[in-house]
């Protein structure tokens, strides 16, 4: 228990550095604008159409997309640049714990930083749209529009059939906020890891992470194995299966009648992929030199 209580108090350490922290606002304040950006479109749509929205719809609209889920993720290098951080009071720190406790501490701070920062998403498209939102479990006529017609394709939004036939809209956006958290906590896992083998490495890892993701797209897929648009499909699956960014894509899973990964499978993905490299950390830490610059 001891332990467990130096971690708790290394980890609101880490969470007293974002009082009037510049970057820590710029971070959060650049989140919210890009909620507004992102969902804006599905607002104006209802606005024009004279419907509404089911509550956490402008959230499925607007962060089923991988590229969304990307634009948002890449918000986490300025929030976590720094890590693992080595600000004056850490030496302190060390002398009354060890390194395994400490850097327990910094992992525990990057899981509940990512969540709080998923769950800020969240409240803000919540906010965004609550003006012509209702909070029944059930799809808005904003949404059948959507995905019955091609008026979702003209503006890039991600509404689709299955979607809207085989869920509801809270079970779908608890599905989305878990897959981009567990996407967010192991690009946050890569920081990690990267800045403890290289100073500064973490920020290039981060960078090749979202990069790589992007680079997975079906079509470019398709492109690199020279693969017809008659067997599109297979890329589609290839780039679901390797791909972080389709794992934690929505529609990029399989629903009961194809070969794409489910949801728990993704899940497991995330969870191995950041235990692991959160086990690289903790075996990092143990011959890290530490180079405090702080008066």
């Amino acid at each position: 228990m001891f332990k467990v209580r130096q971690i708790f108090y290394i980890v609101c350490s880490n969470f007293r550095k974002w009082h009037k922290n510049p970057q820590i606002i710029l971070c959060f304040l650049l989140a919210f604008i890009f909620c507004y950006l992102l969902s804006d479109k599905v607002m104006q749509f209802a606005q024009e159409h004279g419907t509404y929205l089911q509550g956490t719809e402008a959230f499925i609209w607007t962060f089923g997309d991988s590229q969304s889920v990307l634009a948002i993720s890449i918000l986490l290098l300025l929030l976590f640049s720094g890590v693992p951080n080595l600000s004056n009071e850490v030496p302190y720190l060390m002398i009354r714990t060890d390194r395994s406790v400490w850097m327990l501490g910094q992992i525990a701070y990057l899981i509940l930083a990512t969540f709080c920062f998923m769950l800020f998403i969240l409240a803000s498209t919540v906010f965004l749209s609550a003006s012509r939102a209702f909070p029944a479990n059930l799809w808005s006529d904003t949404a059948a529009i959507l995905g019955y017609s091609k008026m979702g394709e003209g503006l890039a939004v991600p509404a689709f059939v299955k979607v809207l036939e085989l869920t509801t809209p809270y079970q779908c956006s608890i599905h989305i906020f878990l897959l981009m958290t567990g996407y967010t906590v192991t690009m946050a896992g890569v920081i990690l890891f990267l800045n403890l083998c290289r100073n500064n490495g973490g920020m290039v890892g981060g960078i090749i992470y979202s990069v790589y993701g992007l680079m997975m797209n079906p079509d470019i897929v398709a492109e690199w194995f020279g693969i017809s648009m008659e067997r599109i499909q297979i890329a589609n699956i290839l780039s679901g299966w390797i791909s972080p960014l389709n794992h934690a894509t929505y529609y990029m899973h399989s629903f009961g009648y194809d070969n794409l990964p489910k949801f728990w499978q993704s899940y497991l993905f995330y969870l191995i992929a950041s235990a692991l490299l959160f086990a690289g950390s903790l075996y990092k830490i143990r011959n890290y030199q530490f180079r405090f610059t702080g008066t």
